[in-house]
């Protein structure tokens, strides 16, 4: 299969602080599939940190929306909390990479959904 997007989304009383003892474990599984893993660590930590800070205070973090072949966001709909993970193009990756974030979310106890190529319906809400 082959997607562009791969949307994780949260379910039930779901708070962005929920994500964060294990956003770290999201963001470095989610750099690595994608191979995007930063050269310097200290780049790496300031990733890590500048979503912590958001996530701690319960707001929607930036994730990794940078220059790349792959991006991880977390947009902002009312009534809907998710990420996604997008491709400039439809690819096998896309897939990989979401089931991977998904695999880490279900060990950490966070629940959720995962569906495919939803930027469009997400417009029209």
């Amino acid at each position: 299969m082959k997607a562009q997007t791969g949307h994780i989304v949260f379910k039930g009383q779901f708070r962005y602080r929920d994500l964060s003892k294990h956003f770290e474990q999201v963001l470095r599984a989610f750099l690595e599939e994608t191979d995007q893993m930063p050269d310097e660590d200290e780049i790496l930590h300031m990733f890590i940190r500048m979503n912590l800070m958001d996530l701690s205070k319960n707001r929607k973090p930036e994730g990794y929306n940078r220059r790349g072949r792959m991006r991880l966001i977390f947009p902002q709909i009312p009534g809907r909390k998710e990420m996604y993970v997008r491709a400039d193009v439809k690819t096998t990756q896309v897939v990989r990479v979401t089931e991977r974030l998904s695999k880490v979310l279900r060990k950490a106890g966070v629940s959720h959904s995962v569906a495919y190529d939803q930027l469009k319906t997400l417009a029209n809400s």
